[in-house]
C-alpha cells in the first residue's frame, strides 16, 4: 500500500493519495515536500517508488527490502553515473511489549531522507507513522515543513513508544520480586529467565539505535538543518535514559534471580534439617529396638519381669531428651 502526501514549505497539506504518474512532477517542484509511505507494499509498488521514481542506490534498496538485524544510518552522495539526489538511508526499530505474551515485538522502519522528500518503508502498521501522519495533515506545529522535521517527529514518536513497554516491564518485575520472596516455584524461575531474556533483547535493540541517533545529535549530516540538531539531541537523550532504565531492570532481575536461588536453597535446607532432626530423635528407638530385637537366650535382662516396661521407659526418656535438647538449641 502506498500513502503519499505533498506539503508546502509552510507545512500545509497540498495533496494526498497522489497518482503515480503525477509524483515525478511534484517531486521536481521545489516549493513542495513529498512524503511517500510504503506499508507492506507489493513488489511492483516497491520497484516503482524506490527504483523508478527516486532511483535510490541498489545497496540501500536491498537493505530496505531485506530485514536488517541492527539499526544503521548511511549517507549516499551521487557519483557521475548515479541518477539519484543526495539522501540519508536509515534503519530504525520500533518496539511493542505485551505482558500477556511477555515478548518484545520489533518492527523495522526504513527512512530515505532527501532535501525535499521522505520515503518510509515498513512491513506492518506502525503507530508512530500513523500518529505523525495525522499531526502533519492537521498542521500541528507545522511539522511537515521539511523532511528532516517529519523524520524527527517519527523518531520522537518511536522513542515515546518505548515508555509504555518499560512500564509494562516494571510491573512484571515488581510481581516477580514479590513472588520470589513469598512463594517461589519453578514457574517463577521460568518467568524470571524469560523477562531477563526480553530485557537483554531490548538492550540489544537500544544500543545500536543510540549510536545512530548520536550521529544525528552531533550534526554529522548536511541534510539535517542546524537548527533541528538540538531536537535530534533531545531524542537521543530520551533514548539514553531508556537505555539506563533497561540496565536498572537487568540489575533488578539479577537480584531477583539471586533471591529466588537463595529462597530455594533455604527451602531445601529446611527439608534436610527436618529429616535430620527426625532421624536423630528416632535414633534411640531404633538403637534399643534393634538391640533387643536380637532375642538371644544369653541376654539376662530379657528374663527380668519388668524388662518390657523398663525398655519402654528408657526409649521414651531418650527420645524426649533428644527432643528437649534440640528445642533448647532452637533448631526447630
Amino acid at each position: 500500500m502506498i500513502r503519499s502526501l505533498a506539503f508546502t514549505t509552510q507545512g500545509r497539506l497540498h495533496s494526498r493519495d497522489i497518482e503515480m504518474f503525477l509524483m515525478p512532477t511534484l517531486l521536481n517542484d521545489t516549493n513542495l515536500f513529498l512524503w511517500i509511505d510504503l506499508e507492506n507494499p507489493t513488489p511492483e509498488e516497491t520497484k516503482f517508488v524506490l527504483e523508478d521514481l527516486f532511483r535510490f542506490h541498489p545497496l540501500s534498496v536491498e537493505d530496505c527490502v531485506m530485514i536488517s538485524p541492527s539499526p544503521k544510518v548511511e549517507e549516499y552522495q551521487p557519483k557521475e553515473e548515479d541518477k539519484f539526489a543526495p539522501y540519508l538511508f536509515m534503519v530504525i526499530h520500533a518496539v511493542d511489549y505485551s505482558r500477556k505474551d511477555g515478548v518484545f515485538a520489533t518492527n523495522e522502519l526504513n527512512f530515505f531522507l532527501g532535501k525535499n522528500f521522505l520515503v518510509t518503508y515498513h512491513e506492518g502498521p506502525l503507530r508512530s507513522v500513523s500518529l505523525t501522519e495525522e499531526r502533519a495533515v492537521k498542521g500541528t506545529m507545522h511539522i511537515a515543513r521539511a523532511p528532516d522535521r517529519v523524520a524527527y517527529n517519527l523518531l520522537d514518536a518511536i522513542v515515546d513508544n518505548y515508555k509504555p513497554a518499560l512500564e509494562e516491564l516494571s510491573l512484571e518485575i515488581a510481581e516477580l520480586e514479590h513472588e520470589a520472596l513469598q512463594s517461589p516455584t519453578k514457574k517463577t524461575l521460568g518467568r524470571i529467565l524469560q523477562v531477563k531474556k526480553e530485557v537483554v533483547h531490548l538492550r540489544q535493540i537500544i544500543g545500536p539505535q543510540r549510536e545512530v541517533l548520536a550521529r544525528f545529535a552531533r550534526g554529522e549530516f548536511k541534510l539535517i538543518r542546524a537548527h533541528l540538531v538540538p531536537y535530534y539531541r533531545d531524542v537521543y537523550d530520551a533514548l539514553f535514559h531508556i537505555s539506563e532504565r533497561a540496565q536498572s531492570y537487568m540489575d533488578s532481575l539479577t537480584g531477583i534471580l539471586q533471591v529466588y536461588l537463595n529462597m530455594s536453597s533455604n527451602q531445601t535446607g529446611e527439608v534436610i534439617k527436618l529429616l535430620t532432626l527426625f532421624t536423630i530423635i528416632t535414633t534411640p528407638m531404633m538403637l534399643i529396638g534393634t538391640w533387643y530385637g536380637m532375642n538371644f537366650e544369653a541376654m539376662p535382662e530379657l528374663k527380668w519381669s519388668y524388662s518390657y516396661a523398663g525398655v519402654a521407659v528408657l526409649t521414651v526418656a531418650l527420645t524426649a531428651g533428644a527432643y528437649w535438647y534440640f528445642r533448647k538449641k532452637k533448631w526447630f
